[in-house]
């Protein structure tokens, strides 16, 4: 008997949630089948079978929390003779029920197709049938984009009707009518990672003294310097030169002159950070996810674009890893991409600085003493006042402003 446990992901994951078996008691396995899927407050992962065998006893059901080293169930390694001496299919230990009381056949499809969490999600919102969506992934895997694809597509025809003539159906009934006041609710269980999301805003709220400043910056620079060189870098690059990279360049030279917001508080000491690993936040199917840019100022305009394009299409497979995940030392959130105007983001702990980005907008601004029309963004700086002053959180938003305002500094820097 070989149990199948709960793996070690990584040092801040200590506990998951079974959100679905892939294989029953009773069917056969090979060694690296995948058998269930686990769901973290940070990545999904697949747990494959250690050996081959017959999966005789499941510990945990779908939606189940268990703890890292938990036993989630037992595969029977000498099943394996048996079900071979029988066809291929396991010997019960116990004799069989009588045929009329033999439980339904379980859909193959559920069993055989293989999906990211984030794809099911969406098939099941759309009425989508996996077993019929053709698969993009490693080894076939049915990605969420496959399943919007099949969504999207044209409805299936329907079947002739039969030559002979029927008589018309009678009219339906009218639908009862609504009660007036009559409404209905839902509830539906948190996610792991969505509960560790409402957790972890509740303590960065009640945990540092969270403070916001603003500004705005004209974007007239960077959208005509990009309009010069956009095809150029994509043909040189093979990657578009988004805005996103102008302000992780910018907030990497701000950094460095005011290096406290690059500090974490532990205990009753500052420790200051002399890298720079830059979260980036992207949105995913349960929230928002920080993967991080490592060591950000090294990296060229081309390797944070690349980077941040990988995070993107991971985050909406749901194969982001761990790894993307841990750390950072200061935090971009640009909800511009979402229509946002102006907000006051909230800090990733422990943390004590993140930048939001807005929507870029043409505004009336004043310069040399005449109205124009420019393409504006706001800019909100959230920090912790324990640590961070005003005066240098006021300065470093406003040495970003500087720098995204005239990019050819960047390069200097």
């Amino acid at each position: 008997m070989t149990n199948i446990v709960v793996p070690e992901v990584g040092e801040s994951i200590v506990d998951a949630r079974v959100a679905r078996w892939l294989k029953q008691p009773g069917d056969v396995v090979a060694a690296g089948d995948p058998l269930v899927e686990l769901e973290t407050d940070k990545i999904d992962l697949e747990v494959s079978a250690p050996q081959a065998g017959v999966l005789s006893r499941i510990d945990h059901q779908d939606g189940a929390d268990v703890k890292v080293g938990e036993v989630l169930g037992v595969i029977d390694e000498s099943g394996v003779s048996k079900a071979s001496g029988n066809g291929g299919a396991a010997q019960p230990a116990a004799p069989s029920p009588p045929a009329a009381a033999a439980k339904p056949a379980r859909a193959a499809e559920p069993e055989k197709t293989r999906a990211t969490p984030a794809a099911r999600k969406v098939a099941e919102q759309n009425e989508v049938d996996l077993s019929q969506v053709r698969g993009s992934g490693d080894a076939g895997r049915v990605m969420r984009r496959d399943v919007e694809r099949a969504a999207s597509g044209p409805a299936p025809a329907r079947a002739p009707a039969p030559a002979q003539a029927r008589p018309s159906p009678p009219p339906p009934a009218p639908a009862p009518s609504r009660p007036e006041g009559d409404r209905t609710e839902t509830r539906e269980r948190m996610s792991k990672r969505r509960a560790t999301i409402a957790r972890r805003l509740v303590e960065a709220q009640s945990t540092a003294a969270m403070l916001t400043t603003f500004n705005e910056v004209d974007m007239s620079a960077v959208m005509a310097l990009r309009d010069r060189h956009t095809q150029a870098f994509k043909e040189r690059h093979g990657v578009g030169l988004g805005v996103a990279s102008f302000f992780v360049k910018a907030c990497i030279a701000a950094l460095r002159e005011f290096p406290r917001v690059n500090a974490e508080i532990q205990g009753d000491e500052i420790v200051s950070k002399q890298y720079y690993d830059i979260g980036v936040a992207v949105g995913a199917a349960e929230g928002l996810v920080v993967p991080v840019l490592r060591d950000a100022d090294r990296l060229s305009f081309a390797g944070i674009e690349r980077a941040i394009r990988r995070f993107a299409k991971a985050a909406d497979e749901g194969t982001l890893s761990l790894a993307d995940l841990k750390g950072g030392t200061f935090t971009i959130t640009n909800g511009g991409v979402f229509g946002s105007l102006l907000s006051t983001p909230i800090l990733n702990p422990p943390q004590v600085g993140i930048l939001g980005l807005h929507a870029i907008k043409e505004r009336p601004v004043v310069v040399n003493g005449q109205i124009v029309a420019r393409p504006m963004m706001y800019t909100a700086l959230t920090y912790d006042h324990r640590i961070v002053d005003g005066s240098e959180a006021v300065r470093f938003l406003v040495r970003i402003k500087d720098l995204v305002e005239d990019p050819g500094a960047l390069m200097l820097e």
